[in-house]
């Protein structure tokens, strides 16, 4: 499932995926996966990417409890 709360996020703060990339320590093509849904990051990495974004980890990754539901059904 593609990750655009992230891509929001980082584009709020006018941040390219290179410029998120360094700022956590990964390549800009794991950044890019990570917004496609095609990697799932570790909880580390989940972290850093919410201090460099000032985002938490609800905010970024978590599922909606509605969203969950509707998978569900």
């Amino acid at each position: 499932m593609k990750n655009l709360r992230l891509k929001s996020a980082r584009a709020a703060l006018d941040m390219s995926q290179q410029q998120l990339a360094e700022a956590v320590g990964v390549s800009r093509q794991t950044i890019n996966a990570i917004e496609k849904g095609d990697y799932n990051p570790t909880i580390k990495l989940c972290r850093a990417i919410c201090r460099a974004l000032g985002k938490t980890l609800d905010d970024l990754f978590w599922e909606e409890e509605e969203e969950n539901e509707e998978t569900e059904k």
